[in-house]
């Protein structure tokens, strides 16, 4: 069993690098193939009346080798002027119509793509919103950004107008056929005898087909990956003179890429070169047979004819064949979609969960153990009491299981061995939106988002009113550097709050953290980037936001926790120390050694 673990943990490692192709199925899932039709589903409105307009418009097309034949056959040889104006002018109608029902249908294709567009890609962001942490930390972002718009984006004409097309055409080559036995038995028999040929050779090249799409499917996601960790870790690069050795390996995926696409597309165009070859052979022969039986089977008026239909039933053929091509494609883009739906959400409610109420504050872990990979225990029996009120700091060496323990406390981690209770309900059993909604948690990341800075601050509380805005960042202290600005609460933040300091997007991820009231306060790291005059505005804050609540506080400078009422300190997954720091200065343990180093330092 430890063995598979660490396999599996190997994977995980390997599959969140942006140069490592991830694993498909090579074979067509037909599970995915029923979530294509139940996509098709939702739009069944369009797409029927699409189909229907589409029949009415090839058969207005299909009458017209027939006007042609009679014109040729009968008005001409009898100097018919009447009836040869009459043949031209239905051969007219049968086009206009043609046409008219044609450019109808294309609106309502184009409104079934955009309706499938919107639900394959709302239903996979609703999805993404809800799968765990671990689906985030085992691959790079830019292959699940992929998914959400450049792949939906491609499979949406496969499913909208693809498979219109395809039921159409199938429709042609029937009607065609029915037409063409109508015209000439013969010659009709010898038209679609190339079938069988080109229907082996489509079996027998599907498979390379699909692989060779999947894997420029494969290194597309390597690409797009790369160019986005690239752009976000712009500023590295550039600090350590790394450009020239980025583009060599911008350089070597691109040449990856281009090299597996062409591939695909020499063995997507053998299906069109063959059609294009068998078709041409077909429409050799009719006409050579044509010619030897002109007389006294054939006409020139019916050798027109079957030259008409036989051009128009190899046509869908080819169509077919481009459509295919078009298919498998998006296939290799709908298998990476659909995984990514599937992807199982371990955490979210049981089944039998409640609504938390009124949270009091009484936290209590219980043998809690925990590890990501499943082989490492990041925490091992962890055992402790918080009462209402309380303000418990965490404290400890990097990567000793600080954060590890207030991420079980909000349930971004299912907790595995062990139970964490709040106010005695264990927190596996309730809601996560009644959790979460009742704690104010501010990590370690800043994150803001694009918007103004009044935009982030009421992300902690969409209902929230300018003056409930401007109190709580008077309470925090960032009204003083936002009032400075030439645009004070409307001023824009770009992405990931470009344009203002670290401190300062501490500062306001922190009055956002405020305005939503928590009844538990969890603070990862929240003034390490805030300079010593700042951080004594932002203490101010944290006194009074604590009153009442309880708080838990991961911190590295110590001196910013000393009031708290205890202090946990955390070492290799275990409680090695707790108490007041006073209780822990006088034991000399290793908050005191901690504590005497920071001071020299």
């Amino acid at each position: 069993m430890a063995k598979k673990k660490i396999r599996e943990q190997k994977t995980a490692q390997n599959r969140n690098r942006y140069d490592v192709d991830e694993y498909l199925d090579e074979k067509v899932s037909l599970f995915n193939m029923r979530r294509c039709i139940r996509y098709l589903a939702r739009a069944k409105t369009n797409l029927a009346a699409a189909l229907l307009l589409s029949v009415l418009a090839n058969l207005a097309s299909l009458v017209g080798p027939l006007f042609i034949q009679r014109a040729m056959d009968e008005a001409v040889p009898a100097k018919d002027v009447r009836l040869l104006l009459t043949m031209v002018l239905f051969l007219s109608i049968s086009i206009i119509i043609s046409i008219a029902l044609g450019a109808v249908r294309n609106v309502l294709v184009a409104k079934a793509g955009a309706s499938i567009i919107h639900d394959i890609r709302f239903d996979l962001f609703d999805h993404l919103q809800k799968l765990p942490f671990t689906f985030y930390d085992s691959r790079p972002h830019g292959k699940i950004f992929v998914r959400v718009v450049p792949y939906v984006n491609s499979v949406s004409d496969a499913l909208s107008n693809g498979i219109i097309n395809f039921v159409i055409e199938v429709l042609n080559i029937i009607f065609i056929i029915f037409f063409m036995y109508r015209v000439s038995p013969q010659l009709a028999t010898i038209t679609i005898l190339g079938l069988p040929v080109l229907a082996l050779f489509m079996w027998t090249i599907k498979p390379a087909q699909r692989k060779a799409w999947q894997r420029v499917s494969n290194k597309n996601s390597n690409l797009n990956a790369y160019i986005q960790e690239s752009i976000d870790g712009v500023k590295v690069t550039q600090a350590f003179d790394r450009q020239e050795r980025n583009m060599e390996t911008m350089n070597r995926l691109t040449n990856e890429r281009n090299l597996e696409w062409l591939r695909a597309c020499y063995i997507s165009n053998t299906t069109w070169f063959s059609t294009e070859t068998i078709s041409q052979i077909v429409f050799s022969f009719v006409y050579i047979m044509g010619a030897y039986w002109m007389n006294p089977m054939a006409s020139f008026g019916m050798l027109l004819a079957m030259g008409n239909y036989t051009w128009r039933f190899w046509q869908p053929i080819i169509n077919l064949a481009n459509i295919y091509n078009t298919f498998i494609t998006a296939m290799s883009y709908l298998d990476r979609i659909f995984d990514t739906i599937a992807e199982p959400v371990k955490i979210k409610d049981a089944e039998d969960a409640v609504e938390f109420p009124f949270v009091r504050g009484h936290v209590e872990f219980k043998n809690v153990s925990f590890s990501y990979d499943g082989v490492r225990k990041v925490l091992n029996n962890i055992n402790f009491d918080g009462h209402p009120g309380e303000s418990i700091a965490i404290v400890g060496p990097t990567g000793a299981g600080k954060t590890t323990i207030v991420n079980l406390l909000s349930r971004f981690y299912n907790i595995e061995e062990g139970q964490v209770c709040i106010d005695g309900q264990d927190v596996m059993k309730v809601t996560l939106k009644s959790l979460r909604s009742q704690m104010g948690i501010m990590l370690q990341d800043s994150f803001l988002f694009t918007g103004t800075i009044a935009d982030n601050i009421r992300y902690g509380k969409l209902d929230a009113t300018d003056e409930e805005i401007r109190t709580a960042a008077r309470l925090i202290g960032a009204n003083t550097f936002i009032e400075k600005m030439s645009q004070g609460y409307d001023t824009p933040i770009t992405e990931r709050g470009g344009g203002i300091s670290q401190g300062e997007r501490q500062l306001l991820a922190f009055t956002r953290t405020l305005i939503s009231n928590p009844r538990i306060l969890i603070l990862d790291e929240a003034t390490s980037s805030i300079d010593t005059g700042t951080e004594q505005l932002v203490q101010a804050g944290i006194r009074t936001l604590m009153k009442g609540r309880s708080s838990f506080i991961i911190a590295h400078r110590l001196s910013t926790i000393r009031d708290c009422t205890r202090i946990m300190v955390i070492d290799h997954g275990q409680i090695v120390e707790i108490g007041t720091h006073e209780e822990l200065m006088a034991r000399k343990g290793q908050y005191y050694q901690m504590t005497v180093t920071q001071n020299e330092m």
